[in-house]
């Protein structure tokens, strides 16, 4: 959530700020009208609460059990307007910082910059569909028998791939100060709901556990996320950086296009997540590293990729500022997502109660950033793409030889 306090003090700008992200500056309305009316509300209360107290000092029955039988009358209406309050003040997203490209939508995205040149075939290249049933690694038909649509089985050298860059990932950031961390799959709606990623609605993502106050969760973002709840860390241990593996399910209830196909819109993967906590005055520089984090890995799998910076409009609720990488996919002839990376400031930290503590002894909300590492169901996809040869076998990057024990995926005997 943002600060109450700029709603209050600068709802003009606030409007227009929410209006770039593609949100309804009538929120700022609304939430006012009711944090009005929630604060007449509260302060009733308590004058009453404090007269009740008086009375009861005092011995005055008669006016005790009057402001009780007015108490019971108000307590439930300011309970009402608080439920009220919440529900549209939750709903005001988290404006972008200066700087960041004002535009509706992914067509006003801005690239950055490019790494590295796409192959040129001198065959016709398959796509990863074609080349994962062709190595034997890769099969969509018994995930959809055994589950749905878009879950997958991998054998072979397509499992040890997986692993592979999972812990080419861990090494590789452990060495610039991230601690590995193995979080659990499921959370409470707190964290899921207090990092951004909804149960219901036409982009759906989560799946709920029916009866329990569990949600599967889309990414180690929401558990990383909820490792340091209602605690304040101390500023002199900033900045808190961790690599955090899970599995991660999403419902992709949304609409999506012609790429969708295989891996790369998938209900389940695994995937390495970076999650860093940090001071305010640090979390531009945070980002930049993250962003370079991820550089650093595709530059070492020696995937063509380019670098946007998403527009106003392309940041969701949560994000303050955030970077795509797009590694180049051939069977597409076109650049596609593999990993993102958000600075959300203090939107999610004021959700998830989660302060530091100045040398001075003041605390404040902590900036919180997340950004992929390695997501195994895109990674490999534009990894047999890029990598493939004539005869349909694979080989493996460099990178990964020393994990995977060879260096050519070949088709299962």
């Amino acid at each position: 959530m943002i600060d109450i306090q700029t709603l209050r003090d600068d709802a003009e700008w606030l409007k227009v700020k929410i209006a770039e992200k593609g949100f309804d500056p009538a929120l700022v309305d609304q939430t006012l009208e009711l944090d009005e009316k929630r604060r007449k509300l509260i302060a009733e209360v308590e004058s009453l609460r404090a007269e009740r107290n008086k009375a009861a000092k005092e011995r005055n029955i008669e006016g005790g059990k009057k402001l009780k039988a007015r108490l019971q009358e108000i307590e439930p209406a300011l309970e009402e307007i608080e439920a009220e309050f919440a529900e549209v003040f939750n709903r005001i997203p988290n404006p972008a910082l200066p700087g960041v490209p004002v535009g509706k939508s992914e067509k006003d995205n801005v690239e950055v910059r490019r790494w590295g040149q796409p192959r040129s075939f001198d065959f016709e290249p398959k796509d990863h569909l074609e080349l994962g049933a062709h190595l034997g690694i890769l099969d969509f038909e018994t995930g959809a028998k055994v589950v749905g649509s878009q879950f997958y089985y991998l054998y072979g050298d397509g499992a040890l791939l997986e692993l592979a860059l999972v812990m080419f990932a861990m090494e590789l950031l452990q060495k610039e100060g991230f601690t590995p961390a193995i979080t659990p799959d499921l959370a409470k709606s707190r964290y899921y709901l207090g990092t951004g990623y909804m149960p219901r609605g036409d982009e759906a993502q989560t799946y709920t556990i029916s009866g329990q106050d569990l949600g599967l969760i889309a990414t180690a973002e929401v558990t990383l996320a909820g490792k340091h709840a209602d605690e304040i860390i101390p500023e002199e241990e900033l900045p808190v950086k961790y690599i955090g593996y899970s599995h991660c399910f999403r419902q992709e209830a949304g609409a999506y296009g012609k790429y969708s196909r295989g891996l790369y819109r998938v209900h389940q993967f695994t995937k390495a997540e970076m999650f860093i906590y940090c001071a305010p005055e640090e979390s531009g520089n945070m980002h930049e590293h993250i962003l370079e984090m991820e550089e650093k890995i595709y530059q070492a799998l020696e995937l063509p990729y380019r670098v946007l910076e998403m527009c106003s409009g392309d940041l969701g609720a949560m994000a303050a500022k955030k970077y795509d990488i797009e590694a180049w996919m051939p069977a597409r002839g076109e650049y596609g997502e593999v990993t993102s990376t958000s600075n959300c400031t203090d939107y999610q930290a004021r959700n998830l109660n989660v302060k530091f503590r100045r040398k001075d002894g003041k605390s404040e909300y902590a900036h919180m950033l997340n950004g992929t590492a390695i997501a195994t169901s895109r990674t490999p996809l534009a990894i047999l793409e890029n990598y493939q040869q004539a005869d349909g076998s694979v080989v493996i990057p460099e990178a990964l030889r020393k994990w995977m024990g060879k260096d050519k995926i070949v088709p299962r005997v």
